[in-house]
């Protein structure tokens, strides 16, 4: 919005002639941010933040932080704006672009297909293509005066990788197969015949996976005993305990967990491995990069700050 000389209220016409008084809370060079613009996006925000499903104690902590910082968060992206437009930037080309991908990603075959599967979300088509527009052009302006002159050194990228060898350390990952046995479906000593007939099967050498499908409950009856593949901590903590001292095509003890009785055989196992540097130098590059352009923008965005004028009027806006 213009400031057209206004330091007080903003008076916006209304039906009839009147004239509608809205609260500034803050002033941006030639902009202002008002009371309703502030409200509208904290309500967007906190309905976010409700889609979430937090625990209450996170909730809490998160509402705080929201409210805290979007006066701060809103006149950056005010900077930001007013930058690109001083750039004279034009993202229409990148705007068709991505709504093309969005309709090819969600099969959506028009443009009337894709404002009724954004308006359905509750969101008006105009509001959700201009807030993309104006992010684009604000990420326009972060490349422009900061990340395309980020360049990294082979040197650099070469010493991160040698001093963090646990980032690029593959985990072990173990492929079982597995015997399971319900704990809630049948009394403590029907579980311990159903282990020794189970045992007796193997033992006469059936095939574990047939063994499985005869013997487990589900679902490892319906997949004939294939757990899956899991990296080292992605299993319960008592069945890795289990497996970790297993060797492939080891069969272990019964483990008892919360949910019952688990045998467990281990099909492959793949040791921990260093990947190499060429394999990792991608992901360094990405990860000294992001860090880089963070850092910058972060240092941007403060001297864009000092060199624009900005006032704010009202520090907390929902206090009445």
């Amino acid at each position: 919005m213009a400031l057209a000389g206004l330091l007080g209220p903003a008076a916006a016409p209304a039906s009839g002639g009147q004239e509608v008084v809205e609260e500034i809370v803050a002033l941006v060079n030639a902009d202002i941010i008002t009371l309703s613009d502030y409200r509208q996006m904290f309500e967007l925000r906190i309905a976010q933040l409700r889609a979430e499903q937090l625990p209450p104690g996170e909730y809490d902590k998160a509402y705080e932080s929201v409210k805290k910082g979007l006066l701060e968060y809103m006149i950056t992206e005010m900077l930001l704006l007013q930058k690109a437009e001083e750039l004279g930037l034009n993202v229409g080309e990148q705007i068709k672009g991505m709504i093309q991908k969005i309709k090819e990603d969600n099969n959506l075959a028009t443009d009337a297909d894709l404002r009724r599967a954004v308006e359905q979300q509750g969101l008006p088509y105009e509001v959700w293509l201009k807030q993309y527009e104006e992010g684009m052009m604000r990420e326009g302006v972060l490349y422009t005066e900061v990340a395309r002159a980020i360049v990294l050194d082979d040197a650099e990228i070469v010493q991160y990788y040698k001093k963090n060898p646990a980032e690029f350390t593959m985990p072990t990952e173990y492929k079982l197969t597995a015997v399971y046995l319900a704990a809630e479906t049948r009394s403590a000593e029907e579980n311990e015949a159903l282990k020794a007939a189970v045992d007796a099967k193997l033992k006469g050498g059936a095939s574990f996976a047939d063994t499985a499908a005869e013997l487990s409950d589900p679902p490892m009856k319906d997949a004939k005993g294939e757990l899956g593949t899991f990296k080292h901590g992605e299993l319960d903590q008592t069945l890795e305990a289990a497996v970790e001292k297993l060797k492939a095509g080891d069969t272990s003890a019964w483990v008892s967990t919360k949910n019952g009785w688990y045998l467990l055989q281990l099909t492959e196992k793949k040791e921990s491995a260093l990947r190499t540097f060429d394999e990792a130098r991608k992901e360094v590059e990405d990860k000294l990069y992001n860090q880089k352009r963070a850092v910058k923008s972060e240092e941007y965005i403060k001297k864009l700050r000092e060199q624009s004028y900005v006032k704010i009027l009202k520090p907390d806006p929902l206090e009445k």
